[in-house]
């Protein structure tokens, strides 16, 4: 992986990254103490929560799917689908109030943490405060980005045979890498533009923001989503979302911002189609060919990006089991 992009406002320590993984699986963030990130940030799902949209405190229906949270250290262009914050711990900030997720004024998670017998101690040997006062809602929004700062996800069949040389891979997952993923100097338009333009290795996500033909609109204007260009203002990047890490996507269905497509199969179906036209749609969003055997050499390299050990790693898992 390349170098993580630390920020100097909020270096790591091991105190903060035990406290945010604390927060991270506390109910005590959510409404009336009953929600945490965890809920839609699962563990299991490669911090996904399985949903097409995510689902909050009461039942209520988000907008959007829950992101993976694997590998966000790795992230310079901004956070959420939109890039609507451009600081980790800032978009941790959001979750706690927005009425769909945890629905919680951030005074009341306040009131709880300082109240409790064992967070104000964790608060003080993490960031070096005096007073129980002194919790506030960025050291706790801090904490939380710490330990997501540590979920790194590099340990997939992938890499023990690309970078480690201890595997190989099949016949069947070698095509998919070398004729359909990794396609090099095809010219726009015409055959296999090559998964690998957005999803190059080792992150095969580029975290940029781009409209790769899910809808068909007759302008800009009329996405139902604006996506980045609600954070932009351009006009030009309305239906932009930013391109994810593959790694894992074995399993995090379903896919896309809108969770529409509820399989892997149906993702390539969708780029083999090739889009709408729409003007500010991505270049490489081009038509296609893909016969079956090719479809299942695609996925079945897409499943060696399933690093098996993130489920179970106990440094990830909730501290209260």
């Amino acid at each position: 992986m390349p170098r993580p992009i630390l920020d100097e406002t909020n270096p790591l320590s091991l105190e903060g990254i035990e406290l945010g993984r604390r927060l991270f699986y506390d109910k005590i963030m959510g409404r009336d103490s009953a929600f945490a990130c965890a809920d839609c940030h699962q563990q299991d799902k490669a911090f996904t929560d399985g949903r097409a949209l995510a689902v909050g405190i009461g039942g209520r229906q988000g907008t959007r799917s829950a992101m993976s949270l694997v590998n966000l250290a790795f992230n310079a262009n901004g956070f959420n689908w939109n890039g609507s914050s451009t600081k980790l711990w800032e978009q941790a900030i959001h979750p706690v109030e927005n009425m769909l997720e945890m629905d919680e004024d951030w005074e009341d998670v306040l009131i709880r943490l300082r109240r409790s017998e064992d967070y104000p101690q964790r608060f003080r040997a993490a960031f070096g405060i005096g007073n129980t006062s002194e919790i506030s809602r960025e050291l706790a929004v801090k904490a939380i980005a710490q330990f997501e700062m540590t979920i790194i996800s590099a340990d997939s069949h992938f890499d023990r045979v690309v970078y480690r040389n201890t595997e190989f891979f099949t016949e069947e997952e070698q095509l998919g890498a070398d004729s359909l993923f990794f396609v090099e100097d095809v010219p726009v338009g015409t055959l296999h533009p090559g998964c690998g333009h957005c999803h190059n290795a080792p992150s095969f996500g580029d975290n940029f923001f781009k409209n790769n033909g899910l809808d068909d609109v007759a302008n800009l204007d009329d996405f139902a989503d604006k996506g980045f260009g609600e954070i932009s203002g351009s006009r030009f990047d309305n239906g932009k979302f930013r391109t994810p890490t593959l790694r894992n996507i074995a399993l995090t269905a379903p896919y896309m911002h809108d969770g529409r497509f509820s399989t892997l199969e149906e993702v390539l179906d969708h780029y083999a189609e090739g889009g709408h036209g729409v003007e500010n749609e991505d270049p490489n969003i081009t038509g296609f060919d893909l016969d079956d055997r090719q479809k299942a050499a695609l996925l079945a390299f897409l499943s060696t990006l399933t690093d098996e050990s993130l489920a179970e790693d106990l440094r990830f898992a909730s501290p209260f089991e």
